[in-house]
Parts: structure tokens; C-alpha cells; sequence
């Protein structure tokens, strides 16, 4: 699959992965405890002293002003070398204040968010609202000039180690769904705050946070009171291009291949069919990004193209690494091997970003124009 998009991004790439030789494999692209040490955070400090993690912010919010394919190239080579995936706080939060934010919330926030310092996790998923956000129930009351915030969070990456949660809340009738949310930043250390771990499959840390009458200033509100539904709908769609990397599916692929020949399988028939077939579904994966990148390099609505190159990637990458074990062989289920971590990681890809049920339903309703019910 030729990914030649262009000598300026195709020299860009080659920058890209002339900055990562000083990284070696660090490994923090995947989620375990632990991937998130020094050098993790010495390769986002890099980054942003770069400026790369303002690549497509307008300059006059500190940005370099590029096309957003910058940024699928530098998390697509992020991806590859397996160093990190994109950090929400200089997307999905940092796009956000840009575009609805105070002066004073930019002038607070995105100096910290473009040089990497500061950390932001996703305040969204909670136990009875996982896909269906609008059906959320943390509530924030507002008390003068504070919001008084109550209620669960779960599944909360990185909320252990993050500065600021990125919170939706709920400040109309739990009747009003999407028209009565409304986001905050919630400073992490506030008093009333209790943060407990969950383990994945993967060795992941997710959390579950507890908020019991936290006091949110007004000031840390983005957008209208009420109006944070339509604000998470615009902030996803200016980050699906970097949503799912389609060389991650790539490498999981070739390391599954030289896997397989180091144990003398390769030359087997029965191997030698199910890798052609499955190298067509890395190649379709690939197909489908390309696909997603006109879409954003025409500045049209990717929204279709990216939930099919992620409905496609997510489940590719999770036929790769099982196809060890459907095979048979014997230290792809041992704990600790390479294929085995794979396969174990691979779960949460369905899942994280929007489910392959919410990418179905996206791709039939906006892109095949199919009636779905509810």
C-alpha cells in the first residue's frame, strides 16, 4: 500500500522518524502499567518543544497552522514505533478551548497543553452511561460562582496521574439527555475527589472516580451552561483523523509474520493461507485510512471514512494477534510473550473511541443512509 501523501508530508514523515531514533522502543503506544515513566514523558516534553503537538492549532493560538494531516503522519509513525499514542489534552481538550473557550481559559491552559507539561484524562464514561453519554448522571449543581459536582466516573484513563479531568456533567433533567450537559475542567486534587483503580485485561490502569460535592469554579466551564453535547460532537470530529493509526495494524502484522517464521510455521500451507488472507484485511485497513485522509485533505466530513478505517482496524489487530493461538501454537497463550501481550491488548481497541457497534450504526445511518431504530 503506497501512503505517499505528498513530498511535503512524505518529508515530514522522514522527520518524524529521524526524532524517534533518539526514543528507541519505549513501548507507552500500548496501555499497561508502567508505559508511562520518564521517557514517556521526555517524548511528549520533546514534542512540544517541537511545537508538534500544536500542529494544526492556528498559529495565533501558538499553533503551527498545518493541514491536520500533519497529524495523522506524526501518530501514524507514533504508531508504528509503538513510542505513544496522541494525548487528548492537546487535541480533543486544547481544539475545544480553542474554538469555545475565554480568553482567560486559553491564556490558563494551552501554554501547558502545547508544551506537554500538563495532562489532561476524558471525565465521560460512567456505570450506567458508557456508549450512551447522553444518558450521564454526575450532576453539577451550580451554588453562586461555583459548581457543586456529585456523582461517578469509571473507565477513566490515566485519571490517576492526569492535572485536570475533562468533565462532562449533567446540569439539566436527567429527562433533558444531551441538551442538559455541560463540560468543566475539574482539577484533580480537588477536596472530595477519590480516584480508585481498575485493571484491564492488558495490565491497563483505568479508574473509577468518586466526586462528592466538589467545588468547580465557573470560570472552568467551556461553552454555554447546557451546551456541552454539542461541544464533545465537534471536538471528536476535528480528532478522528488520529483516531485509529493504520501502520499500528501494520507492524502488529509484520511482528506476527517474523514470529511465526522464527518458528519454523511460515512455510506451512494452512499458515501460508491465512496470512495471505489476513494480509488483505491489513492492506483494507490501510485502504480505508487512505480513504479517510482525502476526506480530510478535501475538507470534507471524514466522519464515515474514519469510523470505517476504526470499525476495520480495531478488529483486524485483534484477528493478527489471535491468529497464533488459533494456529496452535503452544507459547502464544503464555503470559508474557510477545503474541500473547497482543492478543490481550487488543481488546480494548473495540471498545476505546466508540464501540464497533456505534461505528456500525455511524457508517449504515450517515453513510448508507439505512433508518436505525431508537
Amino acid at each position: 500500500m503506497n501512503f505517499d501523501l505528498g513530498p511535503e508530508l512524505g518529508a515530514f514523515r522522514l522527520e518524524v522518524r529521524a526524532f524517534l531514533e533518539d526514543f528507541g522502543d519505549i513501548g507507552a503506544f500500548f496501555h499497561h502499567e508502567g508505559s508511562y515513566d520518564d521517557a514517556t514523558r521526555r517524548l511528549y516534553l520533546a514534542l512540544g518543544e517541537r511545537n508538534w503537538l500544536a500542529l494544526a492549532w492556528p498559529e495565533e493560538a501558538g499553533g503551527e497552522g498545518k493541514h491536520p494531516l500533519f497529524e495523522f503522519v506524526l501518530w501514524d509513525e507514533m504508531a508504528r514505533s509503538r513510542a505513544a499514542r496522541p494525548p487528548l489534552g492537546s487535541g480533543i481538550v486544547a481544539k475545544t478551548i480553542i474554538r469555545a473557550g475565554t480568553d482567560e481559559q486559553k491564556e490558563r491552559f494551552l501554554p501547558g497543553l502545547r508544551s506537554g507539561e500538563v495532562f489532561f484524562s476524558l471525565g465521560y464514561s460512567e456505570p450506567e452511561a458508557g456508549s450512551d453519554l447522553a444518558g450521564l448522571r454526575t450532576r453539577a449543581v451550580r451554588q453562586g460562582d461555583v459548581y457543586l459536582v456529585t456523582g461517578e466516573k469509571r473507565w477513566t484513563s490515566g485519571g490517576h496521574r492526569a492535572d485536570y479531568l475533562w468533565m462532562l456533567c449533567r446540569t439539566g433533567t436527567q429527562e433533558s439527555r444531551g441538551r442538559g450537559l455541560t463540560i468543566l475542567i475539574v482539577d484533580r486534587r480537588s477536596p472530595g475527589i477519590t480516584v480508585s483503580p481498575l485493571t484491564a485485561l492488558s495490565g491497563e490502569r483505568f479508574n473509577e472516580i468518586f466526586f462528592d460535592e466538589v467545588e468547580v469554579p465557573v470560570d472552568n466551564r467551556i461553552g454555554d451552561e447546557n451546551g456541552g453535547w454539542q461541544l464533545i460532537g465537534e471536538s471528536l470530529a476535528t480528532e478522528r483523523h488520529v483516531q485509529f493509526q493504520p501502520s499500528r495494524v501494520r507492524r502488529d502484522f509484520d511482528d506476527l509474520v517474523e514470529w511465526l517464521s522464527e518458528r519454523g510455521l511460515t512455510g506451512d500451507p494452512v499458515v501460508r493461507y491465512r496470512l495471505s488472507d489476513l494480509a488483505v484485511r491489513v492492506a483494507e485497513v490501510e485502504a480505508l485510512a487512505l480513504a479517510m485522509c482525502e476526506a480530510v485533505q478535501d475538507g470534507r466530513d471524514a466522519a464515515v471514512e474514519a469510523a470505517a478505517n476504526k470499525l476495520a482496524g480495531s478488529e483486524v489487530a485483534q484477528e493478527v494477534s489471535r491468529l497464533a493461538g488459533d494456529l496452535g501454537v503452544p507459547d502464544s497463550v503464555v503470559v508474557g510473550s510477545q503474541i500473547e501481550y497482543l492478543w490481550r491488548q487488543s481488546i480494548s481497541e473495540t471498545i476505546g473511541g466508540g464501540t464497533s457497534e456505534i461505528m456500525r450504526g455511524l457508517i449504515a445511518g450517515r453513510g448508507l443512509g439505512l433508518p436505525l431504530k431508537g
